[in-house]
């Protein structure tokens, strides 16, 4: 499977995201007609993505993202009632797909081996094509109250929980050497962070989506 290739299979479309935040947020959100909604979450979504980064979601003022995405203070506000609230919406989503999207391209393995290159490669492959919300996700994690801090640790153990089921079923059935599972699942989570979070390093040195996923790979497995 090649960059292109996922693509197709994959498709996350913002409306589709914003059909999944308008069935999560119903009871919250204001306005009622659902086409109306779903334009303007698209909007909205945008807009704070553009808006950080350039700057931190704390920096930014309710003024900012009303210019930006072309709604009123009264009118975003029919959607989340503070910063706050919205940072919750957005980051929440961004971990529901990555969460679905993982479980799903893993599930398509026949061993261990398939499994853990499906793993990295769909992980990749995700955080390029929603680069920007990768990146706002790992960065703005540390503004979330506590509570919802507790739900983005539990969602990053999760994503480490599914490299480490991989490898003890690799070490089961022989196809991958004993050694300490959890560092070698922590390893590899902090491989495919490296891809989103400096992702200007790769692309100035011309590095290619694809290169980086199949090289990870070539590492992990030397590792196991």
């Amino acid at each position: 499977m090649i960059y292109n290739e996922f693509k197709k299979m994959v498709t996350i479309s913002k409306e589709e995201i914003s059909e999944q935040i308008l069935e999560n947020h119903r009871d919250s959100i204001k306005v009622k007609k659902e086409k109306k909604v779903i334009e303007n979450l698209i909007k909205i979504i945008d807009a704070t993505l553009d808006i950080c980064s350039k700057k931190s979601f704390q920096a930014m003022s309710i003024r900012d993202l009303s210019a930006a995405s072309g709604l009123s203070r009264g009118a975003l506000y029919s959607y989340f009632t503070s910063k706050e609230e919205l940072l919750i919406l957005i980051l929440s989503q961004g971990r529901q797909i990555a969460n679905q999207v993982l479980t799903e391209q893993i599930a398509k393995g026949s061993d261990p081996a398939e499994k853990l290159r499906l793993a990295i490669k769909s992980h990749i492959y995700l955080s390029e094509a929603m680069q920007t919300w990768f990146y706002f996700t790992y960065i703005e994690a540390r503004n979330l109250p506590r509570e919802e801090q507790k739900r983005a640790i539990a969602s990053e153990l999760y994503t480490e929980k599914l490299f480490i089921d991989i490898i003890e079923d690799g070490i089961t059935a022989g196809i991958f050497r004993e050694g300490n599972v959890i560092l070698a699942a922590s390893v590899i989570k902090a491989m495919l962070q490296d891809w989103y979070m400096k992702r200007w390093k790769y692309k100035s040195r011309k590095v290619s989506v694809d290169e980086y996923a199949d090289y990870v790979i070539h590492v992990a497995e030397s590792i196991l």
